[in-house]
């Protein structure tokens, strides 16, 4: 078998994915928080006030990368969910049902922030803007998926259901990215670009990167730290959950 491949079935054995999350979400943590420092140093201290909107544009620093994190982390459930439903693995069910609660404070991140930018620009709180009704939309859907998987006693199948819930859901994401462009919209349109040119100027754009590297590290490091959880709480009574615990004590 290829090492890789046989690396990854040997992950999804919960003793070895227990020890894999406890060694690496400390770690993600660790580089998470000084490269969040880093960023919002620069973002609060470094770069200039925009010529337009004054310091209030400094709070995209956190709304762009939540924004972004919101969709990502959905795209990711829905698809540990649609590899568990498949082929029925049982750890790409935990991971799937691990991404929601923090994709929905990625997404609630996003939608308190665009409030607090949208009073001063827009002169108000709340409009219901393609963009933001969308935004919307996709954190019910994130509470969805939590209140159906904590609904069934069963957590099998509990997660097979929120987790079709999460597949269907996938389809909101080009409509949530593309509302921009779609529709008649008070959100402004990208000025940001991955791999293009930015319409936003090159000395306000490190402090940006910084902090969407950092959210993706915040992830990785909740994600472990959370499927972990309900990992154990899965295998509890197993001989391999009283042997670590003994050893921790």
């Amino acid at each position: 078998m290829n090492p890789l491949l046989r690396w990854f079935h040997q992950l999804g054995s919960p003793p070895s994915f227990d020890r894999f999350a406890a060694r690496w979400a400390p770690l993600c943590w660790l580089i998470a928080l000084p490269l969040l420092g880093i960023g919002i140093w620069q973002a609060l201290f470094v770069v200039p006030a925009d010529y337009q909107q004054g310091d209030s544009f400094r709070i995209l620093y956190i709304h762009v990368p939540s924004a972004w994190m919101s969709l990502l982390v959905f795209a990711l459930m829905a698809l540990y969910a649609a590899i568990a439903h498949v082929w029925r693995i049982k750890l790409c069910e935990i991971l799937a049902m691990a991404c929601a609660p923090i994709g929905a404070a990625f997404t609630l991140i996003t939608l308190l922030t665009g409030s607090i930018w949208g009073k001063p620009m827009w002169g108000t709180w709340w409009d219901w803007d393609p963009r933001l009704t969308t935004e919307l939309i996709l954190l019910l859907l994130y509470l969805g998926v939590i209140a159906l998987y904590r609904a069934i006693d069963d957590r099998r199948n509990a997660a097979r259901a929120a987790g079709l819930l999460a597949i269907v859901g996938v389809a909101l994401l080009p409509v949530i990215r593309y509302s921009v462009v779609w529709w008649d919209t008070l959100h402004q349109g990208q000025t940001i670009s991955v791999f293009g040119t930015s319409k936003m100027d090159a000395a306000m754009l490190p402090p940006l990167w910084w902090i969407v590297i950092a959210t993706k590290f915040v992830f990785a490091g909740s994600l472990l730290m959370r499927a972990r959880a309900d990992n154990l709480a899965r295998e509890t009574g197993r001989d391999w959950v009283r042997e670590r615990a003994g050893g921790q004590q």
